[in-house]
């Protein structure tokens, strides 16, 4: 099984792909089907990385961004034909910086293993 440290750092690898491919802005992310797939697909990763951190973790650590990633994650996966395009477009531009700076913080806290 995987530690939460190693979930947080897969979190960290989808976040950078991400914001890797998309960094020259939205016309290229909304001209590109495979960027599209690329982010939808890293959201995922990062989304089941969140949804899979230990119960004692989100104990300890109440952020709501866990729930919000595995939420996320839950519509790409079931509800895929109704993701909005803008919505997506959201997250990679507002939500994943932040979520970024918080799994950076807490992968430096001690304790985290």
């Amino acid at each position: 099984m995987r530690s939460d440290g190693e979930r947080l750092q897969d979190m960290i690898v989808g976040i950078d792909r991400i914001l890797e491919k998309t960094f020259h802005g939205r016309g290229p992310f909304d001209r590109d089907e495979m960027l599209q797939v690329w982010v939808l697909h890293h959201l995922q990763i990062i989304g089941e990385a969140a949804r899979s951190l230990s119960v004692e973790f989100r104990q300890r650590h109440t952020e709501r961004v866990w729930s919000q990633a595995a939420g996320l994650r839950h519509i790409l996966v079931h509800h895929y034909f109704e993701i909005d395009a803008e919505q997506i477009w959201k997250v990679v531009e507002h939500d994943l910086p932040a979520l970024r700076e918080t799994v950076l913080r807490l992968l430096g806290e001690e304790g985290v293993h």
